[in-house]
């Protein structure tokens, strides 16, 4: 019997990870799933992230001539990629939108093919694409924009897909609607997102690229004094100085690996100096969820654990034992992007949640 299925296409810098659901009303279930490894030596010779576009296309089409088969592609959903702020949802992928990632992106990332590879597969199939709750997603409450230097406000920069679909999961989980839920979650990867999720709005955030604690990779929050003394000291060009905030910092900055379970062998062969690096990270995790859950009075239904340090015992065992008098805490482990890109697009077919249309723009009012 033929089936109706969505795709899902995740890129990375070295991986397009694609999925296939089949699709029951709002529901999804997975059908086949598959991370395409791409050869750093061939990335290397594009020009930039948009001359990937080809390239990584037919790696896609080859993945769905090996498992789509008689089943028909009803939907293509794409990761959002670096937009401007945009309000939580799924957003319709139109040629502008395609336009606006591959050559006037807030920022250059691999994840801005999501739209255009889901674009340009949908309309082969006569199907309609979409990207769901983009890293853009801003919706800080007024008070939560404010610094104390006019010309900097607040800003969001959220891991938006994968924390609101923890945040579902929860609800479902407590038998609560979404929209009346409180929680605190801390996805934690590469970058750290810990964010306050208030009747289904991401209401307050550490954006991942500033103010969150430091990560596997970056440096988070720093001292600005010592920061613009460096930023003039002639040490660092701009990018070699964002190369070591961004990618370089962080526990790789401080122990030669972004490679937890590295850091934990180190530890066990008695290395203090990595038990140091490894605590302090997590102090200032717990500290920053506190902070979060300040934001809904300490008055939460959860606090929710996700992400690939999710998945390590001593991480979640510190934050619990630090945690766990402020509200429950529950462990959702690694980050099933392609699964809540599939369900955001299940929901708009089936009408329980209505697609916005590029471009939109999220309200970011101060006042």
């Amino acid at each position: 019997m033929r089936s109706d299925v969505i795709l899902s296409i995740n890129p990375g810098t070295t991986t397009t990870r694609c999925a296939l659901y089949t699709c029951h009303a709002d529901r999804v279930s997975a059908l086949a799933e598959e991370t395409l490894d791409h050869d750093e030596t061939v990335m290397a010779r594009f020009s930039s992230i948009a001359a990937q576009l080809d390239f990584r296309a037919g790696h896609v089409a080859d993945f769905l001539s090996r498992h789509l088969g008689a089943r028909r592609l009803i939907a293509c959903a794409g990761r959002g990629g670096m937009l401007t702020p945009v309000p939580a949802g799924v957003i319709r992928v139109n040629q502008a939108l395609v336009d606006f990632v591959l050559h006037r992106p807030v920022y250059h990332h691999a994840s801005n093919l999501g739209a255009p590879l889901a674009h340009r597969i949908a309309e082969d199939h006569g199907a309609p694409a979409f990207v769901v709750d983009p890293v853009s997603v801003d919706e800080l409450a007024p008070v939560a924009r404010i610094s104390g230097f006019e010309e900097i406000p607040r800003f969001s920069f959220v891991h938006a897909l994968n924390i609101r679909a923890c945040g579902r999961r929860l609800a479902r989980d407590l038998d609560k609607p979404f929209d009346r839920l409180r929680t605190v979650v801390a996805h934690l990867g590469a970058g750290f997102s810990i964010a306050a999720l208030c009747g289904g709005r991401l209401v307050d955030s550490s954006n991942r690229m500033e103010t969150s604690p430091f990560t596997p990779e970056r440096a988070g929050g720093l001292p600005p004094l010592p920061l613009i003394d460096l930023c003039y000291s002639g040490k660092y060009t701009r990018d070699e100085l964002l190369a070591q905030l961004y990618g370089k910092g962080g526990v790789y900055g401080l122990l030669g690996t972004k490679d937890i379970r590295r850091v934990e062998a180190m530890i066990e062969e008695g290395n203090d100096r990595a038990a140091l690096v490894f605590e302090a990270m997590l102090y200032q995790t717990a500290k920053a969820i506190g902070a979060m859950a300040s934001v809904a009075d300490f008055d939460l239904d959860g606090i929710v654990l996700t992400g690939g340090l999710a998945n390590s015992a001593r991480v979640t065992g510190y934050l619990k034992e630090r945690l766990s008098r402020l509200a429950p805490v529950q462990v959702y482990p690694g980050s099933d992007e392609c699964r809540a890109l599939a369900q955001g697009t299940a929901r708009v077919l089936a009408g329980t949640e209505a697609a916005l249309t590029w471009p939109v723009k999220a309200d970011r009012q101060v006042a």
